[in-house]
């Protein structure tokens, strides 16, 4: 159980908000293995107000797909404003994230994501009109720096933020220019964590149970968010809940199983993507490949993987694993 603001959830360990990889069908059979909270894909403030059809697609979801939360990214106050207001009328939300931790590049040359740890008074203004505007709680996500590791000044900026309305800070263990590789600075997370009253969650390199374990431990965090970790893996939460409470590392599942929870997520894609054939079979592939870590000849299962045109032939291709 964790409290955020007026929001008391289940459980500390989420599944982050992944761009192009956390959408309906993942979400679902993630929950079915034992992710208790999960978040929307990112959503981009500008494509919602607009209504592109596309940003609205990211928030379908069904009776099962909850509880969840969901995360904005912009630059802009006033958009960023409009935008939560947008969000919370179409859905049903336990808390709304505000992003400023993406370190992509058409992103931050956009002013928006990880480039606001370098205008902190513009996330502030961000965090402060949002919070003003909604009932439920409004959190913040960051790194631990841009260019490079800064603790004053992040740790500036998490006080910052809670102060204009953050009622959680989810901490990326990384700087902006590290992106997804090299170590995670637990000792940053950890210093932030002591510095706010606010929950802090941790999170980067999360890809086993023990690595969760070595997060709560190493930051004294409140909580974690699941990323890479859960691709091809959604009994990671499962996993994690067990080694933190029993110590004990529960048993890889095995081929059968793999290929059945496979299925069954390409099934969810089949029926909730909606989108052209040849994205959809892409993605698919994509999605297949997660799985196939650990299987036995897997370079050679990738390989005829990639080759694959149509859903009925790739469940044939699993099939005959």
């Amino acid at each position: 159980m964790i409290k955020i603001g007026s929001a008391h959830i289940d459980t500390n360990i989420f599944l982050a908000p992944l761009s192009g990889c956390s959408d309906l069908a993942f979400r679902l059979i993630a929950r079915e293995q034992g992710a208790k909270f999960c978040f929307f894909e990112m959503v981009d403030s500008n494509a919602l107000i607009r209504n592109y059809e596309k940003t609205l697609r990211l928030l379908e979801t069904t009776k099962k797909d909850s509880p969840i939360a969901a995360q904005l990214l912009g630059a802009d106050p006033d958009v960023m404003c409009d935008a939560a207001q947008k969000l919370v009328s179409i859905r049903d939300v336990s808390f709304l994230d505000i992003n400023s931790a993406c370190p992509v590049r058409k992103v931050v040359t956009k002013g928006a994501g990880a480039s606001l740890l370098e205008k902190p008074d513009t996330l502030c203004k961000i965090l402060k009109k949002v919070s003003s505007v909604l009932k439920i709680p409004v959190t913040v996500k960051i790194r631990t720096g841009y260019h490079k590791n800064d603790i004053k000044k992040i740790i500036n900026t998490a006080e910052k933020c809670q102060e204009n309305g953050a009622s959680a800070i989810f901490v990326h263990g990384r700087t902006r220019a590290q992106g997804y590789s090299g170590e995670v600075d637990y000792a940053a997370i950890k210093k932030i964590s002591e510095a706010v009253r606010v929950p802090v969650f941790g999170t980067g390199n999360i890809f086993t149970p023990a690595l969760a374990k070595k997060m709560f431990d190493e930051t004294g965090c409140d909580g974690i968010t699941v990323a890479r970790g859960a691709f091809g893996n959604p009994w990671i939460f499962k996993g994690i809940e067990d080694y933190i409470k029993n110590g004990r590392a529960l048993p890889e599942p095995d081929l059968s199983d793999k290929k059945i929870v496979l299925k069954k997520h390409l099934a969810y894609i089949d029926k909730y993507r909606h989108s052209i054939p040849s994205a959809e079979i892409g993605f698919m592939r994509k999605v297949a490949m997660w799985y196939t870590k650990g299987f036995p000849y897997a370079a050679k299962i990738r390989g005829e993987i990639t080759r694959i045109q149509s859903y009925p032939e790739l469940i044939r291709s699993i099939d005959s694993l």
